[in-house]
């Protein structure tokens, strides 16, 4: 079956052109697939059964995972045998009947405009490290891009004169705006940081770290904790808070959802009504502490 794997993960990179991560979590999920079945003495693609399918998600959720890796791992499966059968590897679908589990949807965690500030405030200093972190940070919230994008712009996505990025993924791209506060701090990135930063003078990637090379997913983590740690900011915050506080803070201050959602890059517009929500929840709270009726 693992040569069916590889197969699969090539038909997404090549023709579906998903992303590194997407291929990765799929790569991740059927390998231990892989190894539940293995241990079955199943090794043909041909011979799994629904009923091996469905141990294997019973064994997954005696490990106690989260609703939203079960169904992580169930759509892993269910687009891999789905490719089986286009393939003619398989003859039925044996994991059609899969269900994933129910998924409540958590209210996100936000910054207040006040923590957001005080985060920002911290990388105010003028080594190029401080000068780098200020501009990712200014850019992370004027945008809400996902951490992802934000690491993988290049200089040629950035339109500082006009106050925009690019962001693009293999389906559709689009355009962010970004203010003032983000505007000062990229251009005073890009006029000699970036540059004294980046050991390939021939790369367009914008942000580097400070070994020169392209800044990681997990450097960036540690970058925005540190600054919340400065910053006095008690609640475990992770790149995604700033992406959902640029989103909040838009609602609260009466953008539309649409745009709201364009911003974002959500295909659904349902995903983007949790903030509406949580204004809705915050506008109660406020009138019943401050309305004499309340």
């Amino acid at each position: 079956m693992e040569r069916e794997v590889q197969e699969f993960i090539s038909y997404l990179h090549n023709v579906k052109q998903t992303s590194n991560n997407t291929e990765l979590s799929y790569k991740r999920d059927l390998a231990k697939v892989c190894h539940f079945l293995g241990q079955r003495s199943i090794t043909n693609v041909a011979a799994v059964k629904a009923d091996d399918l469905k141990d294997y998600i019973k064994e997954l959720e005696a490990q106690r995972l989260a609703a939203a890796t079960v169904s992580r791992n169930i759509a892993s499966i269910k687009a891999f045998f789905q490719y089986m059968l286009q393939q003619g590897k398989v003859t039925t679908d044996v994991s059609r009947n899969l269900k994933a589990p129910k998924i409540e949807k958590k209210i996100p965690e936000i910054l207040s405009m006040d923590e957001v500030a005080a985060l920002l405030e911290q990388a105010d200093g003028d080594s190029p490290k401080e000068i780098r972190d200020k501009a990712m940070l200014e850019l992370l919230y004027a945008t809400g891009i996902r951490v992802t994008e934000l690491i993988t712009l290049k200089v040629s996505d950035v339109n500082v004169a006009m106050s925009f990025i690019l962001c693009k993924d293999a389906h559709k791209e689009r355009m962010i705006p970004f203010g003032n506060k983000a505007k000062t701090a990229l251009g005073r990135y890009l006029d000699g940081t970036r540059d004294e930063m980046v050991e390939d003078k021939s790369s367009d990637v914008l942000f580097a770290n400070c070994s020169g090379k392209p800044m990681s997913r997990q450097g960036f983590w540690k970058l925005i904790k540190h600054y919340a740690k400065k910053a006095g900011i008690t609640a475990d915050i992770t790149p995604h808070t700033l992406r959902h506080s640029f989103a909040a803070h838009l609602v609260e201050n009466g953008a539309d959802l649409k745009s709201v959602q364009e911003m974002l890059g959500h295909s659904d517009i349902s995903t983007t009504q949790i903030y509406a929500n949580m204004n809705h929840n915050r506008i109660r709270e406020v009138y019943a502490k401050a309305h004499p009726r309340g």
